[in-house]
């Protein structure tokens, strides 16, 4: 009955996903492309009898996390195509971006009963991973009616979403119950999910941790330096709407006082990459109005010794912005978006500064204070006088570079332990 009143529910609701598919490509005119996917239209594809081994990365965060998983997934399994299926156009660019065409992509379509029955028709999975936390009734009775091992692995559930979640306590129960298998993150991740349902969890790590930096950004994030000439360079990174305007503000009121960098310039340089590419030019705007003088990285030119704010408005670039900078605020941590991804600075040996809501990445934003590779601002002001305050002291960045990279390398291997009871599942 949970699940038919859910189902009734979705249906329901279809009309208003169309209309927020046209909102949506008002900024983003990419939700318009493959529209049909999401009612698992797949027109004359054809996908062969190739065994095919299937992918749910919601968006760009998801993608990128499976880069290890998906090296070990075709070692074991070379006969295999991958499949990947997101629900945003970043994501799908992210999965373009990375994987080329070396996998195969479609949207996942809106989880109503027929149209998951017709994807699982369509492609054939032989067996499913959803990574992180995607819990999709339907689509997890589909796989269990079509004998499709379904698995979620690099589960991570916050307290915040663990209460959302039990307000619907038998249809969370029930689909938790039909997985084949649970990989959470941490142990109090293993804990919420099983208090709702979940049966064998297993604590596997973060595949995130297991992402070696590629030489090829580490390369392109010297270049990057280079343009910025000998000025400090502190970064923004992943950015979400609203801490721009604080971080911006700020550094504007600040900015006299903070003319002291790592190199000797007058002027440090502030970096921002917003996480979301519909916002660049909101963020480049942004920075105008409060009378900085901006650049951009698209336009491929050196620093300018005058400029305030490079905005990076490029994508897959992430590793080399890290490389670039003397340290790195985290965004989605200075307001409640639960912040952005704090690894990755990490094994670049960034010093990372990062706010008060950390909830997506809560273990590792514990350790990482702990262990002194991060330190905590409360809010834009205390992240400026952070930020002044580490430009101009070498000694205190080294020790927090070093913290990192040893913080990084000591959590790796969770690809291997989500293998392993992949191979057991599937078995």
């Amino acid at each position: 009955m949970a699940r038919w009143l859910y189902s009734a529910a979705i249906l329901a609701l279809l009309p208003w996903a169309l209309v927020h598919l046209l909102w949506r490509a008002r900024r983003q005119p990419a939700y318009l492309s493959h529209w049909h996917e999401r009612f698992a239209r797949y027109g004359g594809r054809d996908e062969g009898r190739k065994p095919t081994i299937w992918l749910h990365a919601v968006s760009v965060g998801e993608t990128r996390a499976a880069q290890p998983l998906v090296s070990a997934l075709r070692e074991a399994y070379p006969s295999h195509r991958i499949l990947f299926t997101h629900m945003t156009p970043t994501g799908r660019e992210t999965s373009e971006s990375l994987y080329g065409d070396s996998v195969s992509r479609v949207y996942l379509p809106y989880d109503t009963p027929g149209a998951m029955r017709r994807f699982l028709r369509q492609f054939r999975p032989n067996f499913g991973l959803i990574l992180e936390t995607e819990l999709w009734p339907n689509l997890i009775a589909a796989c269990r009616a079509e004998s499709v091992p379904l698995l979620l692995v690099n589960a991570r559930l916050s307290e915040r979403s663990a209460r959302r979640y039990a307000r619907f306590s038998t249809l969370t129960r029930q689909s938790l119950g039909r997985l084949t298998a649970v990989a959470a993150q941490a142990p109090a991740d293993a804990g919420r999910l099983a208090s709702l349902g979940a049966v064998g969890v297993t604590v596997t790590g973060n595949l995130k941790f297991d992402i070696l930096v590629p030489p090829s950004q580490i390369e392109l994030g010297r270049e990057l330096r280079h343009r910025c000439g000998d000025r400090a360079v502190w970064l923004a990174a992943s950015t979400r709407e609203g801490e721009e305007a604080l971080i911006l503000e700020a550094w504007r009121k600040a900015l006299p006082e903070a003319r002291t960098g790592a190199g000797g310039s007058a002027r440090p340089l502030l970096v921002i990459v917003p996480r979301h590419p519909q916002r660049f030019d909101d963020v480049v705007r942004l920075a105008g109005e409060r009378g900085f003088r901006v650049q951009r990285r698209s336009a491929g030119e050196a620093v300018s010794a005058d400029t305030d704010i490079l905005v990076g408005d490029s994508m897959g670039e992430m590793f080399a912005w890290y490389v670039s900078a003397d340290l790195a605020f985290i965004g989605g941590s200075l307001l409640d978006y639960g912040s952005q991804n704090l690894i990755e600075a990490a094994a670049c040996g960034t010093p990372i500064l990062i706010g008060p809501s950390t909830r997506n990445f809560a273990d590792a934003a514990r350790e990482a204070l702990a262990c002194g590779a991060a330190q905590a601002i409360s809010d834009a002001d205390d992240l400026i006088s952070a930020v002044t305050a580490l430009l101009s002291n070498p000694a205190a960045r080294a020790r927090m570079a070093a913290a990192g990279k040893d913080f990084a390398g000591r959590h790796r291997g969770a690809t291997a332990r989500t293998m392993e009871l992949i191979s057991r599942a599937v078995r």
